[in-house]
Order: structure tokens, then C-alpha cells, then sequence
């Protein structure tokens, strides 16, 4: 059977912490840190409404954060501001190895899905904004199932979809979150360690191949279908 690729989307194709560019001009020198604790408030308001049950879609979960970090980080930040740096957070930039990555592996013949906890839409420009949505199948968004990464009704909703097998589906994650998740639903999983110094969670879920970036995919997986 043909393998089947989920691509997570913010962080693994594409670097939400490129944000970073658009928000020098309201915190200057913080906009780094700025950047970091809205990425980590966003993913944490994700959980949260997973866990309670009260599902509101990613952007909306995004914008929170975003008002979190102003206060956290005393910016002032308008509110037609921060509706710009929204607009700018569905035009971040790709990560330099997914443009050729996502080439190889569709040369290869393997099946390839956007698969994100952001709406479709913004995922949809996102792609766009890249250059890479001509490389996937599909976007598979988790306003489908009104719930996030990693409740496993979404990996779920995942395999419906696409019709893929779970034994030929790999999901290609820097978020060692959404690999515990896919790897507890019985998904072969590739963590993609884009940082030297991250450390994958101490859990009951390891992932089968590490990465240091997506351009080992093609090569990995080609091997794998072989073996």
C-alpha cells in the first residue's frame, strides 16, 4: 500500500516564530521573546479548550494569545495593530528545506496532506504564501472535528478522510506533542528536532525516526516502503 504523509503545519513546514519580523516595529528588541511566549500561549489555550471541551477555532485561540503576550510583555499594541499582526500570522514564511522536501517526496509518489490545528483558510494562504500548495493533497483542518492535536478523534477523522491505511500513515511533527498523539493512535511518526537543544518528552510514546530537518524525509521514507 502507498504511504501517507500528514504534514503538521506551524512549526514543521512553516516557522511561526518568524512572526518575530512583523513585531519589531511595536516591542522592538523583545519581539523575539514576544514571539515565543505567543507561540507557547497558543499552543497552551489549544490543549485547554481540548480538554474542556469548549472549542473555539485556532485563529481565535491565536488573537487570545496574542492579547496575553501584550499584557505579559506590557506592549501597547492597538487593536488595529494587533488585527495586522494577525493578518501577518497567514503570511509567515516557510522553513527553507519544505520547498524541496515536499518536491522529493511528491516525485516519489507518496501521498502528501496538510495536517493542522489551524483553520483551513489560513492554512490554505499559508501554503499559498510559500509556494507549497500545489505539494498537497488535501488540508485537514481541526475545525473538521471541533476539537486540537492530540485528541485522538482527530488522527481519527484523519484516516477517514484520506482513506489511508494506519500502518502506512506517517505524521512529520517538530511538535513532540502531536507525535505522542499520532503514535498512541498507532501512526509511524517522524519527529523533525528543527532545535539541537529540544527535548522530546519523557513519555510511553517514542517517535520511529528523528530528523534534523525535512530534507532527510525523502531518503528515510524511501527506505522504509523498501524495508
Amino acid at each position: 500500500m502507498s504511504t501517507t504523509l500528514a504534514l503538521d503545519i506551524y512549526g514543521t513546514l512553516i516557522d511561526p516564530l518568524a512572526i518575530k519580523t512583523a513585531l519589531v516595529t511595536h516591542v522592538n528588541e523583545e519581539a523575539g521573546a514576544f514571539a515565543e511566549t505567543w507561540r507557547s500561549k497558543q499552543l497552551e489555550y489549544s490543549f485547554r479548550r481540548g480538554l474542556m471541551g469548549a472549542y473555539r477555532d485556532f485563529s481565535h485561540v491565536t488573537r487570545a494569545a496574542l492579547d496575553f503576550s501584550c499584557e505579559l510583555h506590557g506592549a501597547g499594541i492597538a487593536d488595529d495593530d494587533r488585527i495586522t499582526l494577525m493578518n501577518h500570522y497567514r503570511a509567515l514564511d516557510a522553513f527553507p528545506d519544505a520547498a524541496p522536501a515536499l518536491a522529493a517526496l511528491q516525485q516519489q509518489g507518496i501521498a502528501l496532506h496538510a495536517f493542522s490545528n489551524g483553520v483551513a483558510d489560513d492554512i490554505t494562504a499559508l501554503l499559498e504564501h510559500a509556494g507549497l500548495d500545489d505539494r498537497v493533497s488535501s488540508i485537514i483542518s481541526a475545525d473538521e472535528v471541533q476539537t486540537f492535536k492530540p485528541d485522538p478523534r482527530f488522527y481519527t477523522h484523519f484516516l477517514e478522510r484520506t482513506g489511508a491505511a494506519v500502518d502506512t500513515t506517517w505524521l512529520i511533527s517538530s511538535n513532540p506533542f502531536d507525535v505522542i498523539g499520532a503514535a498512541a493512535c498507532g501512526w509511524r511518526t517522524v519527529w523533525v528536532k528543527r532545535n539541537i537543544n529540544a527535548v522530546f518528552d519523557p513519555w510511553d510514546h517514542v517517535p520511529t525516526a528523528t530528523v534534523s530537518g525535512l530534507e532527510e524525509l525523502p531518503a528515510l521514507l524511501c527506505f522504509s516502503d523498501a524495508s
